[in-house]
């Protein structure tokens, strides 16, 4: 069955290669030698390369993040599923996942799939921000679609097979991921028709792998020994080393996300900067003050918590919004991952705790704060005398929690058809790394 799925995927891949590169020879041939319209400008395009390259950055930064949170015998299978996801989903992009996105709208659904492979797809002007090639546009996109699958690997940590974490992958970031994106960046019917918000991702990323992440728990199943057997985290300073690679690649993520290098960029990287510190200290304070002590582990997670709550809301908001923002992030997060044992679910690394309830507080903030002073693009929220603002941001919320988890389950119950979710318990008890890839992360 595992090579019958290799061949199909190898395929699937060759026959869409093929069909873009025949429609590239009849129709964009010159992209590669004709000079550059006027009207990009160099320095955009500098900063969104930058941009684009530190949102790259995020993805190895997340594999060492969840590498030292899980067992010592689960390290490099939770780093490689990072890693696998990184180049699958470049792949996948390219090919049909950017024209899925971001493609010429189709009822405010999906986009057509006039640039298949990239097809028209060259070096002039973005439609989406005309003073950057198409090319990097793309390519900045592709980047939040490899690290949102890869946010859901924390949540079934050490027991999904290899497998299908691969056809789960390509199914989902089709399936799901692409009709999202396209919903709220797209020209689709959320950020189009409904009006609401999401400047860097609150909804499109996070939201979005922190339900599907609870529709794979339920579906796989607990770690075997889960509240019985203590599962503490094996090496701290490589998830602190992670977590400081994610807040210096998100300055690329939320900051990018202005697609220039003008103002609103300045200001999205001071808020990002400002929430993620503002939530840091909140989530250790409320730590502090109930088990007695401040953790590193608490200290980062606050951190992320921050990073994830200020996304959707950076281009939006004011630095002292964003305090607020990540002050609610620490306490909301932090309250979150601590209801986890009592509701009984096994969400290995806290992807809905943070990116769920991060990525909800952001995108009803957004709603709370947002300020027209600070982007005129943009619409005022509650506090500015816009309160329908609120409501269009949580109808959103609603709408992407429902879309994602019954899509999500339809596809865990075809690759758990296809190729089985779950290792056998003798797998487990070894650890990914020997029984996935005949490896291990330390010789002693």
């Amino acid at each position: 069955m595992k090579r019958l799925l290799c061949l199909a995927i190898l395929l699937c891949l060759m026959v869409t290669v093929g069909i873009a590169f025949a429609e590239e020879t009849k129709t964009d041939v010159h992209v590669q030698t004709a000079p550059a319209p006027q009207k990009i400008d160099s320095g955009d395009t500098a900063w969104m390369l930058v941009s684009t390259a530190l949102v790259m950055l995020m993805t190895p930064g997340l594999a060492l993040f969840y590498g030292g949170m899980v067992r010592k015998k689960n390290v490099l299978g939770t780093i490689m599923q990072s890693f696998v996801i990184l180049c699958l989903v470049s792949v996948v992009w390219v090919l049909w996942g950017y024209t899925l996105a971001f493609g010429p709208d189709k009822w405010g659904v999906i986009g057509g799939l006039d640039w298949i492979g990239l097809n028209d797809v060259g070096q002039g002007p973005a439609p989406q921000a005309t003073t950057i090639p198409h090319l990097i546009f793309m390519m900045f996109q592709g980047m939040f679609a490899i690290i949102t699958p890869a946010l859901i690997t924390g949540a079934f940590a050490e027991r999904m097979k290899f497998s299908a974490l691969i056809l789960f992958s390509v199914l989902w970031v089709t399936f799901v991921y692409s009709p999202l994106a396209h919903w709220v960046w797209g020209g689709g019917w959320i950020g189009g028709a409904l009006g609401a918000l999401d400047f860097a991702g609150g909804t499109v990323v996070h939201i979005n792998s922190a339900i599907a992440a609870i529709a794979t728990v339920i579906v796989i199943g607990k770690r075997r020994g889960y509240g019985v057997e203590a599962m503490p985290p094996h090496n701290l300073p490589m998830t602190i080393l992670g977590a400081a690679l994610l807040w210096f690649g998100w300055f690329g993520f939320n900051a990018g996300s202005a697609l220039s290098s003008g103002g609103l960029a300045s200001v999205a990287f001071v808020t990002t900067n400002t929430a993620t510190a503002a939530a840091a200290l909140s989530w250790l304070m409320v730590e502090w003050i109930q088990r007695g002590k401040p953790t590193a582990l608490g200290a980062v997670s606050g951190a992320v918590a921050g990073l994830v709550a200020i996304t959707p809301a950076a281009g939006f908001v004011s630095p002292l919004s964003s305090i607020i923002i990540g002050i609610g992030a620490g306490i909301f997060c932090y309250i979150a991952v601590t209801l986890k044992h009592r509701l009984g679910y096994d969400d290995s690394l806290d992807v809905l705790g943070i990116h769920g309830v991060g990525g909800t507080w952001g995108a009803l903030a957004t709603g709370l704060f947002a300020s027209t002073a600070i982007n005129p693009a943009g619409k005022d929220g509650l506090f500015y005398g816009n309160p329908p603002l609120l409501g269009i941001q949580a109808i959103a919320v609603v709408a992407t929690y429902v879309f994602v988890f019954v899509a999500t389950l339809i596809i865990l119950k075809i690759v758990d058809r296809m190729v089985g979710l779950r290792v056998d318990e003798e797998e487990e008890s070894i650890g990914l790394d020997q029984s996935q890839h005949g490896e291990s992360g330390y010789i002693f």
